[in-house]
């Protein structure tokens, strides 16, 4: 049985379609991309799994369990946690401030060890412990942002274009720093990018979307063959 299932999900801001009948599936300690253009329907997918947008047609199943008219609260208890677009650090709280905010749903005799093992991960976190986090670079931003969204250990871990506005250099040191992440714990990720480049190499399995709906999928070696994709997404 995979980890997630979504199944025909339609998202709507009012009048506006944000997903038309997506599906798809995630195995477990698997990384899918969910490519697309802005406005594509990648952040309204992730945005329902994680119980921040309702659906009135389709479903999301994890671990076998509907996650339909769950508040994100809950969600977050089951083992899924989001890392959003754009961030959305707490910026006058400092590192350790964020980090505790995500460990909300831990014991506190738990922080301690868990924000060591972030910061092995993301050691410039730890130079920077007690600084405010709208000081932080861009890049020391993101990293916060998702070591804050891993502190409460999640199975599922949910990550919304992560390369936005970040140099090249930070945004390839922020893919190394996710495989070893992925492996240390057996980690399933969904990346919702608008970097098809990177983010095929991150993930083995990737999912095209277009106006809200899955055009394309498949493993990443094959569709980075696909003329199409090529053209489309990978500029060649």
């Amino acid at each position: 049985m995979p980890l997630l299932t979504v199944s025909d999900l339609n998202v709507r801001y009012g009048k506006i379609q944000g997903t038309s009948g997506v599906s798809f599936s995630v195995e477990t300690g698997e990384t899918l991309a969910l490519i697309g253009s802005n406005g594509a329907g990648k952040s309204s997918t992730l945005r329902a799994i994680m119980g921040l947008v309702q659906y009135p047609e389709g479903d999301i199943e994890f671990e076998g369990r509907s996650l339909k008219g769950m508040k994100a609260s809950q969600i977050v208890k089951l083992g899924i946690a989001l890392s959003p677009e754009g961030r959305r650090v707490f910026p006058d709280l400092t590192v350790l401030e964020n980090l505790r905010i995500g460990a909300f749903t831990r014991a506190p005799s738990e922080f301690d060890e868990r924000s060591e093992q972030i910061f092995d991960y993301f050691p410039r976190l730890k130079e920077r412990y007690s600084q405010r986090a709208g000081l932080l670079s861009g890049g020391e931003q993101q990293m916060l942002a998702i070591g804050r969204a891993l502190m409460p250990r999640p199975t599922l871990f949910l990550l919304d274009e992560p390369s936005l506005g970040l140099a090249p250099i930070i945004v390839e040191s922020i893919g190394e720093i996710l495989t070893d992440i992925q492996e240390k714990e057996g980690l399933s990720v969904i990346l919702a990018e608008q970097n098809a480049v990177w983010s095929m190499r991150v993930a083995a399995r990737a999912a095209i979307l277009e106006l809200g709906k899955i055009s394309m999928t498949g493993p990443t070696e094959d569709l980075r063959e696909d003329a199409r994709v090529r053209s489309a997404f990978l500029g060649i």
